[in-house]
């Protein structure tokens, strides 16, 4: 199975595809950053974090896709920013219609 992990952010967006065999061997298939600049306006931000997220289903065609659930800080700018990033990754990959999985960073 083909798993595309998204590690959520508003400046920097984590993604990692790796493929896990039925004996639950895993295999690194890619990783990258999505970065956005600060001084783009949070629509254009979240589009660029949608469309990368996007390109890379579309290239490396994962069967599923796990996001890291967001947990609770002390910077509120920063939950901000990482919660509306948060959502990109489910609605892009819903729109593929690939299945989401929520994790912990403990449970990865």
């Amino acid at each position: 199975m083909r798993v595309l992990g998204v590690d959520p952010g508003l400046t920097r967006c984590g993604v990692g595809v790796v493929d896990v065999s039925s004996t639950r061997t895993v295999r690194l298939v890619y990783v990258g950053v999505i970065e956005t600049a600060h001084d783009l306006a949070l629509e254009r931000r979240l589009l660029a974090i949608a469309t990368g997220i996007a390109g890379v289903i579309d290239e490396f065609e994962p069967e599923a896709v796990g996001l890291e659930r967001m947990f609770a800080q002390h910077n509120l700018r920063t939950v901000m920013g990482t919660a509306q990033a948060s959502g990109v990754a489910p609605q892009v990959a819903a729109s593929r219609g690939l299945a989401v999985g929520l994790h912990t960073p403990s449970e990865v």
